[in-house]
């Protein structure tokens, strides 16, 4: 409770101050042409000027710290900004667009945009990631299902039919999730359009070290499949006969992933169109890979979210409710 009543909450000068601090903590720089010679970067002074408002003398183009990041042309305050960010980054399961619009006292719609940009602010840039696991170390891999698809897949890649699929059920016509997570360390989510070994194959090739030992369940996904060929060393649990743990080996760290999405998504979010869930797994992700347990509390977190922001931008498509880069 004495986090919420930081002055960057209350407090737009601070809140500025607080955001130029972690996006420019290595000297500020144009967003325009990325001359970071301060000196070429001075304030704006006067009354005609609002605060923080910079002049570039390399590309003569003003700007303020949030150009170029997900609060572009946002009109909402930084304060209800930098409040959202704390209130979705120490949720462990999520805070939903309603409750966000209560407590910011904004409009449902805007809500639902501003978590969505803050998803976006919590998603890895592209290339920045690195393989989990390594010599010595353990990764966990498993697949769930959760929530109908948005078209109904009668067959599969082979044209056989899905079996449960006249009736909607079984996983043929549910959304998969596919999840990584180094024992100890961070996890990585993927919604591949169908589970497939070829699609197992891939992921595990471009996000688990050759050198890691992979720990997963019977499923043919992995069995049956490259997989075991592709790490060290893969060991199986057997949960058609009970068995979740032999010695050190088990998918528990995964399964309690799933654990806690499930539950965010199904007490918190409760409705997730198909083409965000990537967004959710980006958010879910997030807190899983600055938790408490790897040394990172809420203020931490929400500072890590706020200097990720750079880069990204989000735009509202009034068509069909979508979103667009």
């Amino acid at each position: 409770m004495a986090k919420l009543q930081s002055p960057i909450f209350t407090d737009e000068t601070k809140a500025r101050e607080h955001l130029e601090a972690q996006r420019w903590a290595g000297g500020r720089y144009c967003p325009h042409c990325g001359e970071a010679d301060q000196a070429k970067t001075p304030l704006v002074g006067g009354k005609k000027h609002r605060p923080g408002l910079y002049y570039c003398n390399s590309c003569k183009a003003t700007f303020t710290v949030t150009v170029g990041t997900v609060f572009e042309r946002s009109k909402v305050a930084l304060t209800k900004w930098l409040l959202a960010f704390y209130l979705l980054t120490s949720s462990k399961k999520g805070f939903s667009a309603h409750q966000l619009h209560r407590t910011l006292g904004v409009t449902y719609k805007t809500a639902w945009f501003m978590a969505h940009r803050i998803r976006e602010a919590m998603a890895p840039a592209k290339g920045s990631t690195e393989p989990l696991g390594g010599e010595g170390k353990t990764v966990e891999a498993d697949e769930t299902y959760f929530g109908k698809v948005e078209k109904m897949r009668m067959t599969d890649e082979a044209g056989k039919p899905f079996k449960g699929s006249k009736r909607g059920r079984g996983p043929a016509n549910k959304r998969a999730v596919i999840a990584l997570v180094e024992r100890g360390g961070k996890a990585r989510t993927f919604h591949p359009e169908t589970v497939t070994r070829a699609a197992v194959e891939k992921i595990i090739a471009q996000n688990v070290a050759k050198e890691s030992r992979l720990h997963t369940d019977e499923s043919h996904l992995y069995a049956k499949s490259r997989v075991p060929w592709m790490v060290a060393e893969h060991s199986t649990v057997r949960h058609s006969e009970d068995e979740y743990v032999r010695g050190d080996v088990t998918s528990n760290s995964v399964e309690g992933y799933f654990s806690v999405f499930k539950r965010g998504m199904r007490g918190t979010y409760q409705h997730c169109a198909e083409k965000h869930l990537h967004r959710y797994l980006a958010e879910f992700d997030f807190r899983f890979n600055n938790r408490s347990a790897l040394g990172v509390e809420d203020a931490e977190r929400a500072d890590e979210a706020l200097r990720n922001t750079s880069g990204k931008r989000l735009t509202y498509r009034p068509t069909h409710g979508g979103l667009g880069a």
